[in-house]
């Protein structure tokens, strides 16, 4: 039988890059008399901001550790053992460089085997263990102190989760079996199902303790120090750690029933890491830990080998790497400073805008509209929201006097804008509008000033086509609502000069928005592929198709919402006017759904009520379905589903012939962080290129084989 050693060797064969963590063992005398005690720290050699991962050759150095530790504890030299991470950071999990890498079920299998060998070794020593979470932990970095006796945690750790199901793996290395058997699996399913599924929700160190993951919580600036005195005192026997009783009975079967309703609520069934997580927690009520470990490495291992993680690394690759280099943008050294921010319009929009704005760059914003009465609300609106960031601790007094000091309002453009650096209006969506607030602000502003449109559809070169300087003209254009979607399209009008669009990303990155460089076209990215999309449900509805059938045909995607109820939060409106942009820009491909318009004219906020005013099914408006008037040709969910997708990816390709970005990258990292797309579609491209759509529409797949799929 090939040992520990010999497995992780094979396995760091296939991880050629893999930044190693050492294992540094050092000694120590307790406090209060309790021994000598041996010190495992994990350290990869860089600073923070390389967090600790393991990979094959970093679980074989902790297993060497674990080997000297394991003849001090047995030859009595030793009282304890305990494991901690270099500053600020503990571990956050396996190193998925080399998981992508990899293209044999049977080198998956050896992964998970490996971290179950090296950890469960520290709940086998002779002595108690412990783990010292100072740090971030993540992943394997939470697991390898699930398998020690006792656990502290650092008030100040900022980050602390099981994020594998997000990503689309299950926590492989003891996760999904210790961790009800230590919480129960109500607090278990939070941890791994419903905060993986909230856009990778981390835990702070109170609510690590408040859990019963931790045994003790201590302030960060003497943690270590404050966990040895804990550790100490638990081995003299002066400190005696209570775990309150697992409840295996209904409580644990209804844990599982909750969690696939959360799994259902969010993925609908399209992507299996849940269900397997959910599988494995199910069956670890018993408290047999050999049997899930056993579960926990095959679904590690088919999940590795399945196309819902190789998109999410792929996701997860875009939006940390591609998101903070956008592709195209300028050099950065071009760039102007900006001291002074000033919004044209004083709505909801501008308000939100403001609010960023103040916030991340802390300078002056000034507001302006077309009467006084607009200009206190926005103003207002700004300054309450800064109010309720004081209220929820998330800033003091001080920080909330001089951002609510730096947000004002004028009527005087001149005045407000005269020595502004970055203007961006956010007013009505229409051309001759637009065109008229630019040439204002434009007699008014510095030379150097840049002018930013908000523009959700419209052309940005015609916005500046009348303007004596065309070429500090840029398209900026948020996602609603502001504060959470973190994309920023930044699109470069036919005349816009390489230091607008330089300033331009750089603001974008001090906003901590994800920019991505656009070609000025209708609609640009994600509103012209989700008009696209919408476009086509609305066609088979109106031809005759019902609404539940066209809605249910979407569900296999796993979308955050269904299409109608998009339309719902996008505003019908809304929803109206770029396909009426998009039509007259292509009119063989998008059509105007006078089903839309007769809803729109009605009023109505979309397709459904809720009874209740906030009930998680919606239901059809009566009212909304006799404004319809639809054919006779009924689709099935299939054919529906079928066509959308043709469209989409017939959409997309055009697009990329276009240049409208540089590549189908891209396309997907706009919608992840856009539109909400879910990590385990890796946006929708690998999506079409898995379901053999692209081939069909285009001729060829969008990405090449072995990016967001398993390698050749």
């Amino acid at each position: 039988m090939t040992n520990t050693a010999e497995l992780l060797k094979g396995a760091a064969e296939l991880f050629p890059g893999e930044v190693v963590t050492q294992a540094h063992v050092r000694h120590l005398d307790l406090p209060l008399g309790a021994g000598r005690f041996a010190l495992i720290t994990l350290d990869n050699g860089l600073d923070h901001t390389k967090p600790t991962t393991f990979g094959p050759a970093s679980l074989a150095h902790l297993n060497t550790a674990i080997d000297q530790v394991e003849k001090e504890a047995a030859d009595g030299t030793i009282t304890g053992v305990g494991i901690t991470g270099k500053p600020f950071i503990f571990a956050v999990g396996a190193d998925l460089k080399g998981v992508e890498l990899l293209k044999r079920h049977e080198d998956a299998l050896a992964i998970g085997k490996g971290g179950h060998d090296v950890f469960k070794r520290l709940s086998a020593l002779a002595v108690p263990t412990f783990a010292y979470y100072n740090g971030a932990a993540m992943g394997g970095g939470v697991e390898v102190g699930l398998h020690c006796s006792y656990r502290t945690v650092s008030a100040a750790l900022p980050a602390f989760s099981l994020p594998e199901v997000f990503l689309g793996l299950v926590p492989g290395w003891g996760g999904c079996t210790l961790l009800p058997n230590l919480i129960g699996a109500d607090r278990a399913v939070s941890v791994i199902i419903e905060n993986s599924l909230n856009q990778n929700k981390q835990l702070k160190g109170e609510q690590v303790y408040d859990l019963g993951i931790a045994d003790a919580i201590f302030e960060g600036a003497d943690f270590l120090e404050q966990s040895l005195i804990w550790t100490a005192s638990v081995l003299k026997g002066e400190i005696e750690v209570v775990r309150p009783e697992i409840d295996r009975g209904d409580a644990w079967h209804e844990a599982v029933v909750r969690g696939r309703a959360i799994a259902d609520g969010k993925v609908h069934g399209a992507a299996p890491a849940a269900y397997r997580a959910l599988e494995i927690i199910d069956a670890a009520r018993n408290g047999d830990l050999a049997r899930g470990y056993e579960a926990e490495e095959k679904a590690l291992a088919d999940l590795i080998m399945g196309s819902e993680l190789r998109s999410g690394i792929y996701a997860f690759n875009l939006v940390q790497k591609r998101g903070k280099r956008p592709a195209g943008a300028p050099d950065k050294s071009l760039a102007r400073p900006v001291s002074k921010v000033g919004v044209v319009g004083a709505g909801l929009m501008a308000s939100q805008l403001a609010l960023l704005f103040v916030r991340r760059l802390e300078v002056p914003v000034v507001l302006t509209d077309i009467d006084q009465e607009r200009v206190d609300k926005g103003v207002g609106h700004v300054h309450g929201e800064i109010d309720k960031l004081l209220l929820k601790g998330r800033i003091n007094q001080d920080k909330a006097n001089r951002l609510k000091a730096a947000v004002t309002g004028s009527l005087d453009k001149a005045a407000a804008f005269g020595d502004a650096d970055f203007v961006i209006e956010a007013v009505f969506e229409e051309m001759g509008v637009k065109q008229k607030v630019f040439a204002e602000v434009e007699a008014v502003v510095p030379e150097h000033a840049i002018l930013a449109t908000n523009t959700s559809s419209l052309s940005v070169s015609e916005m500046a086509s009348q303007l004596k300087h065309p070429e500090r003209v840029v398209g900026f254009h948020f996602f609603n609502p502001v504060a959470i979607l973190p994309l920023l399209e930044i699109v470069r009008g036919e005349k816009t000069d390489d230091a607008a669009l330089a300033t331009a990303f750089g603001v974008a990155k001090k906003l901590k928005k994800t920019a991505v460089l656009v070609k000025d076209a209708p609609a640009f990215v994600v509103n012209r592929i989700l008009t696209r999309f919408m476009g086509e449900i609305q066609n088979v509805i109106d031809e005759g198709t019902p609404i539940g059938t066209a809605e249910r045909a979407i569900e296999p995607l796993g979308l955050p919402m269904s299409p109608l109820v998009l339309l719902e939060l996008v505003g019908p409106a809304i929803g109206l006017h770029v396909s009426e942009t998009l039509h007259d820009a292509f009119p063989e491909r998008f059509t105007v759904s006078e089903n839309l318009r007769r809803v729109v004219e009605a009023g109505k906020r979309g397709f459904y009520v809720r009874a209740d005013g906030n009930s998680a099914e919606p239901e059809l408006d009566p009212e909304v379905t006799a404004l319809l008037q639809q054919g006779d040709t009924v689709l099935t969910e299939e054919q529906v589903r079928t066509r959308v997708l043709d469209a989409v990816a017939q959409e997309i390709g055009l697009m990329l012939e276009e240049g409208i970005v540089a590549e189908a990258q891209d396309i997907d990292l706009c919608l992840i962080t856009g539109a909400g797309w879910p990590f385990h579609l890796g946006g929708i491209t690998p999506y079409l290129d898995r379901e053999g759509v692209s081939e069909r529409v285009n001729g060829k797949t969008f990405l090449a084989p072995g990016v967001a799929s398993v390698p050749a």
